[in-house]
């Protein structure tokens, strides 16, 4: 990437981030990131079995149980959804012809947030793409309403 080209960056939002984690698919991420089994053992009991209910004015529903993402306020939580996300970042194959910033690529995180950057609309499109399709095996779904495209020059 040349001086005083334009900069093209895709601001990525996720749907309900930490509820749409699956959970399974988590455990094995977990243990390929070398996570002691029984580490992992515990993390599973600690979100297996949980319930909710619904209230409506004074009326309250049954139980329900929580089959997938994760615990809010839950102080593993983001953690967990980190490790979720980088599993995804880290199956993305960057564009080598993209942006670098102090010779990095183009793909920067934060907590849910994900920016990628590139030189040409062909560059992010193709890098947004493969994001989308390794987020999707975590459960992790784009929100295009959110998701937002900016031009820096």
């Amino acid at each position: 990437m040349e001086y005083n080209e334009p900069v093209r960056q895709l601001f990525i939002d996720f749907k309900k981030a930490y509820d749409s984690v699956r959970r399974e698919v988590l455990y094995k991420i977990l243990i390929e990131f070398g996570i002691p089994r029984k580490l992992v053992r515990l993390i599973k009991m600690s979100l297996t079995g949980i319930y909710s209910r619904v209230r409506v004015g004074k009326i309250v529903s049954d139980r329900f149980p929580i089959r997938n993402g994760l615990k809010q306020g839950d102080a593993l939580s983001p953690m967990l959804f980190n490790c979720a996300l980088e599993y995804a970042i880290r199956r993305v194959q960057v564009n080598q012809d993209g942006l670098k910033l102090n010779g990095i690529h183009q793909l920067l995180a934060y907590a849910d947030d994900v920016n990628i950057q590139g030189g040409s609309i062909h560059t992010l499109k193709e890098n947004a793409e493969a994001l989308v399709a390794a987020t999707r095996e975590t459960g992790l779904e784009v929100n295009a309403d959110k998701t937002k495209y900016m031009v820096m020059s």
